[in-house]
């Protein structure tokens, strides 16, 4: 007897159509064998779907040889995913199981029956979408699905459970889109009192895209400033949500249906691995992508050890990770706004006006060093965050999230008219932007007065394109460019 049951690899945070297909045969003694490049998670189905289907009821012939394909045979399969259509296929092949047409299943089985949920839920919706076949998952994942507009969604939760819903005998728990939630709310730029300098790089980097390196002593604001950049960046659009809940899906996270960036905020001591991905077997996505559309928030950078900086370069650049394994190559998405803040020496003092800086020259220069000339020369803002005054302490609360996060949509709307946002423009965009004769004259004098590379030349002229498109002025003044060239200081 021969049956097939669909389910999905996931590639990266892409989800591709694997059929797991189920030839049973008479013969001497019982066998039960799997090909088609699994792993070791996967060889050992073998024993947790014999055993959930003996505690399910279901009995498998003696004297059966079972061989499981899992096509296409040169795509690596990994982790327990497979089981539940393991399980399926075998109780179709032995006459158990007769679907009345396709059907999408994903899901570990448990030694009793019980159906664990995966990662890559979300990425099976999708698949079955396309496949126009129903898709079953465990009930928590499949929640989670639910929200692939289109998709049928059903939650089994257990075998048996499954089993029926594949002979039509059960409906199962069909889910629909799942509506927006708001997710966590990001503190309310109210809360920050004083720091006009660094509230107002907040705005240009919202505005723009801009990555944003916030230097000043311990306690002055920067981490509170960082964390209430989401909340005035504008809501994801219903693809992006959807991207971002795919990386997180292929990260074993849970985004739900929230349209808020996200926001990550990755420790100093993490691993390469964990910063933009891979791990041992399939690659998983990093911090980098689970900030895809938002925010990565690196705190105490100068703590951050040298070689994760420099990992960082690359993704910055592309908007994207690429992570090589034998055989093949995944591709994760990782198009996120940088914000890092540091102290400027490693007592974090030195320019302080109340406590004085206890740290050498050589021991300054040392820990500034870790921060390379081609990592510095991607980040288009550097603002220092000094110590509050008393004034600013006990003053009024500063300008609402809200307010500032109208002027950010409506910089960006400008933006997307013009064909993406401006810390994306190509240098053939700039050039053709409306720049003042005073401001191309302050430009070229800047270039060696702030030995600015190309690249950092392109940088401050998009960094001016914000400024103006915050003042809804079409042409780029000299104010502007010299607002965004006073961006370009040292740590």
């Amino acid at each position: 007897m021969f049956a097939s049951i669909a389910s999905t690899a996931l590639i990266g945070t892409e989800s591709r159509h694997v059929q797991v297909e189920v030839h049973m045969s008479v013969a001497k003694q019982f066998g039960f064998s799997i090909v088609g490049l699994p792993d070791t998670a996967i060889r050992e189905a073998r024993e947790r779907v014999l055993s959930a289907m003996t505690s399910s009821g279901f009995k498998i012939p003696a004297g059966q040889r079972i061989v499981v394909n899992l096509s296409p045979a040169d795509l690596p399969k990994v982790g327990s995913a497979y089981d539940l259509p393991i399980a399926l296929g075998t109780l179709a092949a032995a006459g158990v199981v007769k679907p009345a047409g396709d059907l999408v299943a994903l899901g570990e089985l448990a030694l009793n029956g019980d159906v664990r949920s995966v990662r890559g839920g979300l990425g099976a919706a999708v698949v079955a979408r396309r496949l126009g076949a129903p898709c079953l998952l465990a009930p928590d994942a499949a929640a989670d699905a639910g929200r692939v507009d289109g998709s049928d969604v059903r939650g089994a939760a257990t075998l048996v459970d499954a089993v029926a819903i594949a002979n039509g005998e059960k409906p199962g728990t069909r889910l629909p889109p799942a509506p927006s939630a708001a997710g966590p709310s990001a503190p309310d730029l109210a809360s920050v009192r004083g720091q006009h300098a660094g509230r107002r790089a907040l705005e240009i980097a919202a505005a723009g895209g801009h990555h944003l390196l916030m230097s000043g002593p311990p306690g002055a604001g920067k981490t509170m400033l960082a964390a209430s950049l989401p909340g005035i960046l504008p809501p994801l659009t219903d693809e992006q949500a959807l991207d971002v809940a795919l990386v997180w899906s292929a990260a074993g996270l849970v985004r739900g249906s929230t349209h808020q960036p996200p926001f990550r905020s990755p420790h100093h001591t993490a691993t390469v691995a964990a910063l933009v991905g891979g791990g041992s077997g399939m690659p998983s996505p990093g911090e980098v992508s689970t900030a895809h559309c938002g925010v990565l928030f690196l705190d105490e950078l100068g703590e951050v050890p040298v070689r994760l900086l420099e990992s960082l370069r690359q993704p910055l650049e592309d908007g994207h990770v690429t992570i090589a394994r034998r055989g093949h190559t995944v591709r994760f998405p990782a198009a996120f706004q940088l914000v890092a803040a540091t102290n400027p020496c490693p007592c974090g003092f030195k320019g302080d006006r109340l406590v004085g800086c206890g740290c050498t020259e050589t021991a300054v220069g040392r820990y500034r060093a870790r921060f390379s000339g081609p990592l510095l020369d991607r980040i288009d803002l550097r603002v220092r965050v000094l110590r509050l005054s008393a004034a600013a302490i006990t003053g009024p609360p500063g300008e609402a999230s809200a307010p500032v996060r109208d002027r950010v949509v409506a910089a960006r709307q400008v933006q997307w008219d013009r064909g993406g946002l401006n810390r994306n423009l190509d240098r053939a965009t700039l050039d053709a932007q409306p720049f003042t004769r005073d401001a191309d004259r302050l430009l070229a004098g800047a270039v060696d007065r702030f030995r600015l590379t190309g690249r950092g030349y392109d940088r401050v002229r998009r960094v001016a394109r914000t400024i103006a498109d915050l003042g809804g002025h079409e042409q780029v003044d000299e104010d502007a460019v010299a607002e965004a060239l006073g961006y370009r200081s040292d740590p």
